[in-house]
């Protein structure tokens, strides 16, 4: 470009900044005027609520006394939602002035603001394996390789160990019918899958699991503590039962099996001859044979002194009525005050963990004494009950961590209780094998805080994993 005409370009630009330095002189102007009709309003209205004075409304109490101080709230209550690393970062950012177009430069971080979302859901991928057969001139036959999809399908099934897991966390841990399962997997991914199918590679995945359920079952007989208890399970139509034995701790176990009997060689069975530990349970007499110590549940037992007196009402002083509400309310304390004592006493020795629980001990025989022989008095029952288990109501004062009751395996069989009321529980031993050794694994590892879906799917993408047919 020449000098003259890099000179006329000059001057152009420059007219058309002296045009906008004056127009922007103006707006300034302008703007002023407006700030300083503004400021008067304000004034006016500053004064006019001077003098107006202080009112309060009739409905709000007049407080008496200094005002409370402000509870502190917990700590884990004083975070912020909690942000999720992104995937994608969008920037957001003006080139010109919105009002007056001019050049924007520099930057900085306004404010963030993240959006969740799913991808795209992907279609099944459907890949053909291509097994080639090759001559050989000198030994004259056909040679092909030998195909291996060990840790990719489920013994020598069409679809991939992905799609087992996924079926197995829906039926098990989400509790999805067949029928949703086969709607999400059309819906979401476009793969029809008969029920059949389904049910099939549920009982792949169990086959597959299997060791894992044994584990399961050797790791409960080695336990320091054991949550035990039963429930009502129908088998084509037959009444049956599913027994269930639960750890708690970093390494917590949840083994489920069924079994017709409800008798004490079940329990015995599933805990081996050399189980040593600790038996919390119910007060069901076919834990009474089992070996070991035992912990008898304080929550059944509670719940009983709650129906004795619901049965005998609130009586006044002299009434029979009132005795039995006087000798419940007497044995709920003594159950009250142990577990105060634990409250006040975390780091009590073994010789204060012994005091305590002998005078424990002496106040339930003293009670349970009162009316064990007493016959046809309604408090005679639980009495009886009392001394009979006088030994294993008090285990927890004398053993660190140990529960005074069986709740965590009454949670753990809920979700069995919630299927066998919608399904009225299965139709075949195979049905019932598949469906409690995936609990079982599953549970076990949702209570270790693990997830269930990523944990199968490794296990079954393992080489070794093994399904017989």
């Amino acid at each position: 470009m020449r000098p003259e005409e890099i000179i006329a370009a000059l001057r152009e630009e420059n007219g058309q900044l002296r045009a906008e330095a004056v127009a922007l002189r103006l707006e300034n102007e302008q703007l002023r005027e407006e700030l300083e009709v503004v400021l008067e309003q304000v004034a006016e209205l500053a004064q006019h609520k001077r003098g107006r004075g202080v009112t309060v409304k009739p409905s709000r109490a007049q407080r008496e006394g200094p005002k409370k101080p402000r509870k502190a709230r917990a700590a884990e209550h004083n975070t912020s939602r909690k942000r999720m690393e992104p995937t994608r970062v969008e920037r957001h950012a003006l080139e010109r002035c919105p009002q007056c177009a001019y050049q924007l430069s520099g930057e900085s971080i306004d404010y963030t603001r993240q959006v969740v979302e799913l991808p795209e859901p992907a279609p099944v991928e459907v890949t053909e394996h291509e097994v080639i057969k090759r001559w050989c001139p000198h030994c004259e036959a056909w040679c092909s390789p030998q195909l291996d999809l060990r840790g990719q399908v489920l013994g020598h099934g069409r679809m991939g160990v992905r799609i087992a897991s996924l079926v197995a966390h829906l039926r098990t841990t989400v509790r999805v019918p067949v029928r949703g399962v086969q709607e999400y997997l059309e819906t979401v991914h476009g793969l029809r899958l008969s029920v059949g199918e389904i049910v099939g590679l549920m009982h792949g995945v169990r086959r597959a699991l299997q060791g894992q359920v044994d584990g399961l079952r050797a790791a409960v007989r080695t336990s320091r503590v054991v949550y035990c208890d039963e429930t009502g399970w129908r088998e084509d139509g037959q009444n049956g039962y599913v027994w269930a034995c639960v750890t708690e701790g970093p390494e917590a176990v949840r083994y489920f099996e069924y079994n017709r009997s409800r008798g004490h060689l079940v329990p015995q069975h599933i805990l081996g001859l050399g189980f040593r530990g600790w038996l919390v349970s119910d007060f069901y007499a076919a834990y009474n044979l089992l070996r070991g110590q035992h912990q008898r549940c304080w929550v059944h037992m509670l719940g009983d002194l709650h129906a004795l007196k619901e049965e005998q009402g609130e009586g006044s002083a002299p009434s029979p009525q009132a005795e039995v509400v006087e000798w419940a309310t007497a044995v709920r304390e003594v159950y009250d005050d142990a577990q105060a004592w634990l409250q006040e006493q975390p780091q009590a020795t073994p010789e204060e963990r012994q005091g305590a629980y002998e005078r424990a001990y002496q106040r339930i025989c003293e009670l349970g004494q009162q009316y064990a022989q007493a016959d046809g008095h309604p408090c005679r029952v639980l009495a009886r009950r009392l001394l009979r288990h006088q030994e294993e109501l008090f285990q927890f004062l004398l053993v660190p961590g140990l529960l005074a009751h069986n709740n965590p395996v009454e949670r753990s069989l809920r979700p069995l209780v919630i299927m066998r009321k919608i399904s009225g529980g299965t139709r075949s031993p195979t049905g019932s094998q598949t469906r409690l050794g995936l609990a079982s694994v599953f549970g076990t590892w949702a209570a270790r805080h693990l997830n269930p879906f990523r944990e199968c799917l490794a296990v079954l993408q393992r080489p070794t994993a093994h399904a017989p047919p």
